[in-house]
């Protein structure tokens, strides 16, 4: 099981506080405590925060050795040739250590503005997405690229290619963010990695089935990864008030409708422990931690008990 900690870039424009050397610090201490990686989010309008590539590859530079990934980036506002220069160079400065986890977002009025903002269209936006993640991995082998759909290119190259690495031959890999049926098969048969942010134990455990045995059919590796957002308090009750604070907050709905689709838990230290630990159980490689509260605290003690976590 691999651990990684999101960068709160959104909590800290909640707050008014726009600096951003905060999040190199945050994932230098993360990674000085055995985290595995560090992730950033991703939304332009919608969710007003830093851009994930730019402070990736400041991540990149400024701590050697852990891993980082987008939670999760929605590749399909980028024009993918331009993208697919700027993931190579993120994986160029981090020597191999970039995961691109990719969604196609929520069918939200805000979502859809952001797009509108962007010039791009919001229908059709699940073959954008494809054919842009086809387009970027082509570029990335180096050689002259012809192409022929949304976007057209005549014995195209592209530099640099991404760090050179046996186990990636495509380059870094793609995680799909995705709940719904179609989205878990989509995510076995064309993409890296499977990279839900919910629901329930139960249903992850059924679902990351289903993912794994699609894939295996499709002669694919499948890895299952885990976006969870917890709350360590001295109580369950006084958790719950933050955890539900936070999500009405940071999006803007009601919680218990957001707690429905969204894998959370809020209380103290061991409760979070054992429900973190409950989907490492369930088939989850790589846990990515979504702290609500005191940041710097939450990393260090669970950090503290990292072997607990494991299945």
């Amino acid at each position: 099981m691999r651990l990684g900690y999101l960068l709160p870039t959104r909590e800290g424009v909640m707050r008014g506080e726009h600096a951003a050397r905060v999040f190199v610090d945050a994932a230098k201490r993360a990674h000085e405590l055995g985290y595995d990686s560090v992730w950033v989010g991703d939304s332009v309008t919608a969710r007003p925060r830093h851009d994930p590539l730019t402070l990736l590859a400041g991540v990149a530079g400024a701590v050697p050795g852990i891993e980082l990934g987008t939670a999760v980036l929605l590749s399909m506002l980028r024009n993918p040739v331009l993208l697919a220069q700027q993931l190579a160079t993120i994986d160029q400065l981090s020597e191999g250590r970039l995961v691109v986890g990719v969604g196609i977002g929520a069918d939200t009025p805000s979502v859809r503005a952001e797009f509108v903002a962007a010039g791009v269209p919001f229908e059709g936006r699940v073959g954008r997405l494809l054919e842009g993640v086809r387009l970027c991995r082509a570029l990335w082998r180096g050689k002259p690229v012809d192409w022929e759909g949304r976007w057209e290119l005549t014995a195209a190259t592209l530099a640099p290619v991404p760090y050179d690495k046996p186990d990636r031959p495509d380059g870094p890999p793609f995680w799909l963010a995705a709940g719904v049926t179609a989205g878990i098969e989509r995510a076995a048969n064309h993409f890296d990695g499977w990279f839900p942010i919910g629901p329930d134990v139960a249903t992850f455990a059924e679902n990351n089935a289903h993912h794994r045995s699609t894939a295996e059919r499709a002669g694919r590796a499948a890895t299952t990864a885990i976006y969870l957002t917890v709350a360590i308090a001295d109580d369950e009750a006084s958790g719950n008030e933050q955890l539900d604070e936070y999500l009405e907050t940071y999006y803007n709905r009601p919680a218990s409708a957001l707690r429905r689709i969204q894998a959370c838990h809020a209380g103290p230290l061991g409760s979070v422990i054992e429900y973190v630990r409950s989907y490492v159980v369930a088939g989850a490689d790589h846990v990515v931690l979504r702290f609500v509260g005191d940041h710097a605290s939450s990393l260090e003690r669970i950090a503290e008990r990292r072997e607990d976590l494991e299945a």
